[in-house]
């Protein structure tokens, strides 16, 4: 999902100088979101196993709507790696699409559909898993609340999955919270968590708007947490979360 999924307005500006820029625009991103090559300290000095595993095979989502596809893709391909032969291509989001034959997330996924809700990508996920043959496990959180407890798993599940490249994270949340833009729900890659600086750096699929960026945990549970509004249609009310895909032992 993203902006133009569900027919906001946004004038696309080119690279100008910026005097030429529109008086009524604004930063990329707000208060709440760092660009990562702004900060590069964590990704030079510690292993950030997920980073490296991931970052090169997330790709643009190929519709408006297709975050979630995109995302599942992404994390599919970076536990697997590229493939050993010359005659073998990169999965793509399509082929994807098609291994799991599956017309519901097809259709949401297509340019204009309504996108998908928490559970269906919990769903989708292990449908996409089986498509492929790879023995992993999902697991979802999903908090209804931005409670300690709800912070405390979510930290858990980033300290987890910063361990090793064997397993991905996704987040579903409010974009917006985040990146101080739209209202909307979305769907990336975790590419890493930072401890020492509580901060998490989000793989964005949405790449016709944002490369990576840094949020600290407190904003990204509060983007999880965030009802979706009315405008969004049947999506109104979703709220999302974490979904992991980790091996099953």
């Amino acid at each position: 999902m993203s902006r133009f999924a569900f027919g906001l307005a946004v004038s696309v500006v080119a690279a100008l100088p910026a005097m030429a820029q529109d008086p009524d625009d604004y930063a990329k991103l707000g208060a709440d979101a760092q660009i990562f090559t702004a900060d590069t300290a964590y990704l030079r000095a510690a292993p950030a196993p997920d980073y490296w595993a991931f970052s090169a095979f997330v790709k643009p989502q190929f519709t408006t709507s297709a975050c979630s596809i995109g995302t599942v893709t992404a994390a599919i391909n970076g536990i697997m790696g590229q493939p050993a032969w010359a005659s073998q291509t990169i999965m793509t989001q399509e082929e994807l699409l098609d291994l799991t034959g599956n017309a519901t997330w097809a259709a949401l996924s297509a340019e204009g559909g309504d996108g998908v809700t928490f559970q269906q990508l919990v769903d989708f996920t292990g449908a996409a898993l089986a498509a492929v043959g790879l023995d992993r496990i999902v697991t979802p959180f999903h908090p209804k609340a931005a409670t300690d407890d709800a912070r405390a798993q979510l930290v858990a599940m980033l300290v987890q999955n910063e361990t090793s490249a064997d397993d991905a994270v996704m987040v579903y949340f409010n974009q917006g919270v985040v990146t101080g833009d739209w209202d909307g729900p979305h769907i990336a890659l975790i590419g890493a968590y930072d401890a020492a600086k509580d901060r998490v750096l989000i793989l964005e699929v949405d790449q016709h708007w944002y490369v990576p960026y840094w949020t600290s945990v407190d904003v990204l549970l509060a983007a999880m947490v965030k009802p979706t509004s009315a405008e969004h249609g049947v999506l109104e009310g979703e709220t999302g979360g974490l979904v992991m895909i980790r091996a099953a032992s």
